[in-house]
């Protein structure tokens, strides 16, 4: 048996995207640029993806930039911004575990005299907004906060954040990169406060090589890929019709029957939950606060003041996000595990998928404070609406034969 639990790394593609990008490939192929009936028809694929991509965030399709995924998209939205902005100010500010794809942008800004600081996150992975807010000045023009960590799961309350910042500075951009959080939540960037939103496809079950980036239309963005002047001049380049076309109907998909496609995944999270105790040493991160009762990772079913299981697991982990459950095991290194779970077809992560390009200790675990004998003893099991209690269930026996055999090497 087969158990895929790397769902925040990628999902597979949906039938529908699937068949879409394919009719595109085979049919449908003309250059959307083109002035003749098949560059039209390729347009209007296009044109659809951006109906239903705009119809789910509540915004204009105009607003809808369609970019290679998640890593383009937070560039786009933070280089260029951070560029077009620059006489307004230097100072950029994000959090303390955000993704490769944001960190390194800005790491990369300070080269043309950018200031950038990241604001610290307490042991749930929630950003410490008071300490965010002091860093704010009046030569900060963006922030950017991830909506759901990828690591541990944690969601940040972005509607207060984003209120919160722009209560101190009204005309800061304020970017979301929203690659775990697309298709899991419902977002509405104008409610919300987001001026600026990164998705990546292949999270959604849509191709790889496509994403998007909302883009709300009174935010400057200075292009980062020059050419032929497509999109509006904002991101040149032959459009990736197929892409595009799977992005949309995936898309589509994500946000029909939502609560019910959601509501299975967070059942195959609790299952999950309360199946890892039977694992000797285990410890989940950023689902359990540490002043709760656990024992075994199982919380006790006690009542507030007025009889709600407010600190029952199921009302815990609605407060994370429903695919994603960071793991440390006591004693035995990430990278051994994986690869015995992976000998018996579990196909788990030991962190973010592009973060395996650069290894070392991950930032999103020192970051909530999780305890050092187990930063590099840390998996992530990911979760999709084709996931089954089957496949969990089997990931479950294979760790609970495993782990015994593999935690008598201690490391000295």
């Amino acid at each position: 048996m087969e158990a895929y639990l790397d769902n925040a790394a990628t999902t597979r593609v949906s039938e529908a995207a699937s068949e879409t990008a394919l009719k595109v490939m085979r049919e449908d192929y003309g250059n959307p640029s083109s002035k003749h009936m098949k560059g039209f028809e390729a347009e209007q694929y296009i044109k659809k993806s951006a109906e239903i991509i705009a119809g789910t965030l509540k915004c204009q399709p105009k607003e809808i930039i369609f970019t290679s995924g998640g890593t383009e998209s937070n560039n786009m939205a933070l280089c260029g911004a951070a560029l077009a902005m620059k006489r307004s100010g230097n100072k950029i500010i994000s959090s303390c575990f955000e993704h490769a794809s944001v960190y390194s942008p800005l790491i990369s800004l300070k080269d043309f005299d950018f200031d950038v600081e990241f604001a610290p996150v307490d042991e749930m992975g929630h950003i410490r907004l008071d300490e965010l807010l002091n860093m704010i000045d009046d030569n900060t023009t963006l922030v950017s906060i991830m909506y759901v960590n990828n690591e541990v799961g944690a969601v940040q309350d972005i509607a207060e954040i984003s209120k919160a910042v722009k209560a101190k500075k009204p005309d800061i951009i304020f970017h979301v990169d929203a690659i775990q959080g697309y298709g899991k939540y419902r977002i509405n960037p104008k409610k919300e406060g987001i001026d600026l939103l990164s998705v990546s496809g292949h999270k959604i079950h849509a191709p790889k090589g496509s994403g998007f980036l909302y883009a709300d239309e009174k935010v400057k963005l200075r292009p980062l890929i020059f050419g032929g002047g497509q999109q509006k001049n904002r991101r040149s380049g032959t459009e990736n019709v197929p892409a595009i076309a799977g992005l949309g109907e995936a898309a589509r998909e994500a946000y029909e029957d939502f609560e019910k496609k959601i509501d299975h995944i967070y059942s195959l999270k609790e299952h999950f939950l309360k199946r890892i105790s039977e694992v000797q040493g285990t410890h989940v991160n950023a689902v359990y606060p540490s002043d709760k009762c656990i024992q075994n990772n199982a919380l006790s079913k006690e009542k507030d003041s007025d009889g709600n299981d407010d600190t029952g697991l199921n009302s815990l982990i609605r407060k994370t996000a429903p695919h994603i459950v960071s793991v440390s095991f006591d004693k035995i290194k990430a990278e051994v595990l994986l690869h015995a779970l992976e000998e018996k077809g579990v196909y788990v992560s030991s962190g973010s998928a592009c973060s395996s390009n650069h290894p070392g200790i991950s930032s999103t675990l020192q970051a909530i404070g999780v305890k050092k004998e187990l930063l590099d003893s840390t998996l992530r099991f990911s979760f999709s609406r084709y996931t089954t209690i089957e496949e969990i269930d089997y990931c479950i026996d294979v760790l609970k034969e495993l782990v015994p055999i593999y935690s008598r090497f201690t490391r000295k």
